[in-house]
């Protein structure tokens, strides 16, 4: 079975069983999470959530880039959040590469020109998110009073600590 079917299969079954089709727009929750795309972390076990708790946004990194702030404006502004975390985690592969190489192996694999893309590698994942969090509250589009926090997840433990910015 390939993995497309596999998806749909498990779909239907899902499907079969769902009840939350009325569950409302607003997360119950009211709260929002930026994190990493990697698939060691799930966030609502990692965070207790059920569907309709929370907004999750994830990109490579879990890093506050221009689209994760405009998911984070339309979540605070139009679902009513009121805080966000930033959740990173250790053995990240954002640091394993800098910019040149991926554009570098772009060109070579693909005959592509990414020099005009900023993959925004980092060799911290502290430091990232303490970054991200800067930004989040440095930012006019965000008051004063959205409280935003910053983690990092142990990929071998599943916990979280928290990351002062």
């Amino acid at each position: 079975m390939s993995e497309l079917d596999a998806v749909k299969s498990a779909n239907d079954a899902y499907a079969a069983q769902f009840t939350k089709g009325d569950l409302p727009r607003p997360p119950a929750r009211r709260f929002a999470v930026i994190t990493c795309m990697d698939a060691r972390i799930d966030p609502a076990k990692a965070l207790g959530l059920e569907e309709g708790d929370a907004n999750v946004f994830r990109n490579a990194g879990g890093i506050a880039t221009d689209d994760a702030l405009r998911s984070l404006v339309i979540s605070r502004m139009l679902l009513g959040t009121q805080e966000a975390f930033v959740i990173g985690h250790t053995d990240c592969g954002m640091v394993s590469f800098t910019n040149d190489q991926l554009r570098d192996r772009l060109r070579d694999e693909l005959g592509a020109d990414a020099g005009h893309v900023d993959f925004e590698p980092f060799p911290d994942v502290h430091g990232s998110v303490a970054a991200s969090v800067r930004r989040l509250r440095e930012s006019d589009l965000v008051p004063d009073d959205y409280r935003i926090t910053g983690f990092v997840y142990d990929v071998k433990t599943g916990r979280i600590e928290e990351v002062p910015a």
